[in-house]
């Protein structure tokens, strides 16, 4: 029917009156309202993909009415929180694997196991799991992120270094070789602004430790394998293996070390990073490997999931929709217009770019971070201690020890 973003104060009129987007339309339809956020950057290719949509899907289902609703980012979870409380606002919207357990275990959203079963096969199953809570899947994945290393292929040849670090132990080994180059093995971003998830977490998790226990019970990012984690910072920047800056320094690439020719290898980037460096150092010298491995292999990637509200009365019409939307019809010009990938093994992306196949490969070993309610707040605590561990105030198990603390005095108050 319209694209709220663009329909005006007609449209705010109509979600008004409609509340949750059930009946609200004056006509015998089915409305269906969808909260979708920016996953296209251009506003307008996103625009003009959404209203296509609307437009295909009403074209097959003419007693639906579809209101894609374009949300900020900003704001997100708490307008979420008030629309699920309020019960109005949107009968789908996207969330991700961190946001989904809390509404789940509070009764507000609605399973969605039966909308992907005839394709169940099809998805990624790290997809599926991600956003699966107590069994039953509450999200219909719609795209996938990854992340991967990126490497300046050069400065390794230049060092004399043949093969690029693949596991945590070359990492190490590779670090003195390009110290004597003047160059940091790892371009690692401690700034506490930047995620865990991009930085600290991957090491954390390839060498099989975690933030939480598995009953979510306590923090144990202090266990043998999260000091042995922060210890290899440490021991590579002893070596020479991080920037200097490298407690206060981001992840950006563009005007950064890494496109300097300061620093070689980025553990956790994304496509777009991998062509901002070849923009700066030459697609040429640009490398793209899988996931560092320690004891296991492991990368960040997030699905992006369409959740169904409770207090939507429409259901088996928002159902639909959301199946359509992770059909391979919608899925793959989805990857393609907003550079991330599909959730499915089945679907063809349009004009894939050879860096986005690179990364592709990655998305076997996609794991979505600790899913656990606090799991945003501890993170917090948990960077302020790895940042002081690099800054030289603390070792690496005191530090692990204070955040694991700070995070189990956070769980114990319930706050």
């Amino acid at each position: 029917m319209r694209n709220k973003a663009a329909a005006g104060l007609a449209v705010a009129l109509s979600v008004v009156i409609g509340g949750c987007g059930s009946g609200g339309s004056g006509s015998d339809k089915s409305a269906v309202t969808l909260w979708m956020y920016p996953v296209i950057s251009d506003q307008a290719k996103n625009k003009a993909f959404w209203d296509k949509v609307e437009k295909d899907f009403e074209a097959k289902n003419p007693a639906i009415d579809v209101t894609v609703d374009q949300q900020p980012w900003d704001g997100r979870q708490e307008k979420i929180t008030t629309a699920l409380a309020s019960r109005k606002g949107f009968d789908l919207v996207v969330l991700g694997p961190d946001q989904i357990p809390q509404y789940a275990q509070q009764g507000t959203l609605e399973p969605v196991d039966d909308v992907i079963a005839a394709d169940k096969a099809g998805y990624l199953p790290n997809a599926l799991t991600a956003l699966t809570v107590d069994g039953k899947l509450y999200g219909v994945p719609v795209y996938q992120t990854i992340t991967a290393p990126i490497y300046n292929k050069k400065l390794f040849a230049d060092a004399g270094v043949t093969k690029v670090p693949e596991t945590l132990a070359e990492l190490k080994e590779a670090a003195p070789k390009l110290a004597a180059k003047k160059v940091a093995v790892l371009d690692y971003p401690g700034k506490p602004e930047v995620s865990l998830n991009q930085s600290f977490y991957p090491i954390l998790w390839a060498n099989g430790g975690s933030v939480f226990s598995p009953d979510g019970k306590s923090v144990t990012v202090n266990s043998q394998e999260g000091v042995a984690s922060l210890q290899l910072l440490l021991d590579l920047k002893a070596a020479g293996g991080l920037p200097e800056n490298t407690a206060s320094k981001g992840n950006d690439i563009e005007g950064g070390a890494l496109a300097a020719g300061k620093t070689a290898m980025y553990h956790a980037a994304t496509a777009l990073n991998a062509d901002q460096l070849g923009a700066a150092i030459g697609a040429e010298n640009v490398g793209i490997g899988l996931p560092l491995e320690g004891t296991r292999r492991v990368a960040f990637g997030i699905p992006g999931g369409l959740v169904l509200a409770k207090h939507s009365e429409n259901k088996d019409a928002a159902r639909k929709l959301a199946a359509y939307i992770a059909s391979p019809e919608v899925a793959g010009p989805l990857a393609k217009e907003s550079g991330f990938f599909s959730a499915r093994t089945d679907v063809t992306i349009p004009d894939q770019s050879a860096t986005s196949k690179e990364f592709a490969k990655s998305l076997q070993y996609a794991f979505p971070g600790d899913t656990h309610p606090k799991a945003r707040q501890v993170m917090a605590m948990v960077a302020a201690h790895v940042q002081a561990a690099l800054i030289g105030e603390e070792d690496a198990k005191t530090a692990l020890d204070a955040a694991a603390k700070e995070g189990n005095d956070l769980l114990a108050s319930g706050g």
